[in-house]
């Protein structure tokens, strides 16, 4: 089956909060390995990259006639992954057949989109919404919207980014952070599980930085002894990060955390204005904006040759610019990777992992003052 370029994609599908990430933007899939859904644990840069476009889910006739017999007659397949396919409908709507793996939290995730969507009047982006969901010979279907506008750029697995950080980049960063910062957390963001957990991120927490010092905890039990055998002094990583969440300061206000902001994430006209996010879910939550910023900055380039430098860069202009402080962001940095290095494989085999470890490996990222 062909890959799809990425630039193809302009709709987002949804997913439910403990899945994996290609359900919500999920038109990179067509990009993915075989074991691995996420973008993130894409094998290093030189490596094959065609080894990444087999074991996704297939387009069928079937499922084109389905469609087309509910009345979408320019029904065209658009991107597959291991969760299933996706068609482009026409008249502004996208289809999602779950024919991979079981979603999770349909519902959840649609009360999120809805959340969001009250406050889209104040967004300069469209964010995925829901339309519809059925269920067909007992496969899931969600039907949604169109998200117009092309990705930021590849993600850095795919494509190496150069030295510098464009300011076409850059800007519609900030842009994206300051607005999502504004949009309150609910009870429903709350209420989500990040991947890898299993339970609600918030379950028996009042304050966002406990909740994440829980998570780490969690998370470093599934598969820690892995983690440790690449990390000198893990242990005493694990228990300085957890500590210091807990000292945290907190005001009790929270915004959403998109939780996943990579480049293809974010689509952009033109002129580089950011037309829409895609892709909630893999770390969708209720939280601080600092956390944002922290992995933004973290993940935007996990892969290219540069990128430890565009790391401290964009730490230090995410604080800067958005008042964070560079210590705290170095610190939900080091709690991510102790949440969510095993999310692909238990046994330290994939791109994530390694990137994971590495960053441990340094420590504080904090940029110099």
């Amino acid at each position: 089956m062909p890959v799809v370029p990425v630039e193809q994609h302009v709709g987002a599908v949804a997913r439910g909060g403990a899945g994996d990430r290609s359900l919500l933007g999920g038109l990179q899939w067509e990009a993915h390995p075989a074991n691995d859904p996420h973008p993130h644990a894409h094998c290093p840069l030189g490596e094959s990259i065609s080894a990444m476009a087999t074991h996704r889910q297939q387009h069928t006739a079937d499922w084109i006639r389905y469609f087309a017999d509910r009345g979408h007659g320019d029904v065209r397949p658009l991107a597959a992954g291991v969760e299933g396919a996706v068609y482009l409908l026409g008249g502004g709507r996208i289809a999602k057949v779950w024919s991979g793996r079981r979603p999770v939290g349909l519902g959840l995730m649609r009360q999120v989109y809805d959340d969001i969507a009250r406050h889209a009047a104040s967004l300069p982006f469209a964010t995925p919404e829901i339309l519809a969901v059925e269920e067909h010979e007992g496969v899931p279907v969600t039907y949604e919207r169109e998200l117009s506008g092309t990705p930021l750029r590849a993600d850095s697995a795919v494509v190496a980014p150069g030295r510098e950080l464009p300011a076409r980049e850059t800007d519609a960063l900030l842009t994206v952070l300051r607005a999502l910062a504004a949009v309150p957390g609910t009870e429903a963001m709350r209420r989500l599980a990040v991947q890898g957990d299993d339970r609600p991120l918030w379950e028996g927490h009042t304050r966002f930085p406990d909740a994440l010092a829980a998570l780490v905890l969690r998370a470093v039990r599934r598969h820690g002894d892995q983690l440790a055998a690449q990390v000198p002094d893990f242990e005493t990583i694990v228990r300085r990060t957890t500590e210091s969440l807990r000292a945290l300061p907190d005001d009790g206000r929270v915004s959403v955390v998109h939780g996943d902001l990579v480049p293809p994430n974010i689509h952009v006209d033109d002129t580089g204005a950011p037309t829409a996010v895609l892709d909630f879910g893999f770390f969708t939550t209720a939280g601080d904006p600092a956390f944002e910023a922290a992995v933004t900055a973290a993940v935007w380039d996990m892969y290219g040759p540069y990128a430890e430098r565009h790391t401290v860069t964009l730490t230090r202009l995410f604080a800067e610019e958005l008042g964070h402080s560079p210590d705290t962001l170095a610190l939900y940095q080091r709690a991510y990777a102790l949440a969510t290095y095993d999310l692909f494989s238990a046994d330290g085999g994939d791109g994530h992992f390694r990137w994971c470890a590495g960053l441990l490996r340094r420590g504080a990222v904090t940029p110099p003052r």
